[in-house]
């Protein structure tokens, strides 16, 4: 059994289709950002760093308590380790899983970590009149980034060949959180179709619908 805390619309939206597309029993608990509820002592005894998502996995003990995971990229890693008869991962041998742990990382580490300038401008700078500048420049930044995807989408049906995998559910979570750039994802040839196609994935549909989101912009 697995309990995912998350929020509905952060990080903890990739591990969440994940485990919808594992189809394994799991509960998700609200940690309520509104609230500071992610910086709790209670919350920082299971994450240190007082971020979403964690997971908890029961079916395993470590120093006598049920491991814990935190970081959505370490829990879906996590997650096909215990899984590993998932298709989610292209298989130990195939040339793809290479690519798979390149655009896992690309998204994690650089569109994600670039996105976090864009949303949050004020903490990366002690001058309060270069906020704007700096989420200027990282709209632009991470505008090429989703140029680079759309074109490894060309001649894809899924980032990674044409099987479903993890690396899917983390794009459909960063292009979705840039759904108000000026040249959105949605706007690109390659990567607009590939998010209606998304759209239409059951992991997809139950995972918005399990946060109260909705896909209308896909439609």
């Amino acid at each position: 059994m697995y309990q995912l805390y998350y929020y509905p619309g952060n990080a903890s939206i990739a591990p969440h289709m994940m485990l919808e597309a594992l189809g394994v029993p799991y509960e998700l608990v609200l940690v309520d950002r509104s609230s500071n509820a992610q910086k709790s002592p209670q919350y920082l005894k299971l994450n240190p760093t007082g971020r979403i998502p964690t997971l908890i996995d029961t079916s395993i003990t470590h120093q006598e308590s049920p491991l814990v995971v935190f970081e959505s990229t370490a829990i879906c890693l996590h997650l096909l380790d215990q899984h590993p008869q998932s298709s989610l991962i292209p298989e130990i041998g195939n040339p793809l899983r290479s690519q798979f742990h390149q655009w896992l990382m690309y998204l994690n580490n650089t569109v994600q970590a670039e996105l976090m300038l864009y949303f949050y401008p004020e903490k990366y700078t002690s001058d309060q009149h270069s906020v704007d500048a700096i989420q200027k420049m990282a709209e632009a930044r991470v505008t090429q980034m989703f140029i680079l995807l759309d074109q490894q989408l060309h001649k894809n049906t899924f980032l990674v060949g044409d099987q479903l995998s993890v690396c899917d559910f983390f794009l459909v979570m960063v292009a979705n959180w840039a759904s108000e750039f000026a040249q959105a994802p949605l706007s690109l040839p390659n990567l607009g179709r590939y998010l209606k196609m998304m759209a239409q994935q059951a992991c997809v549909i139950d995972t918005f619908k399990g946060e109260g989101r909705n896909l209308d912009i896909y439609q």
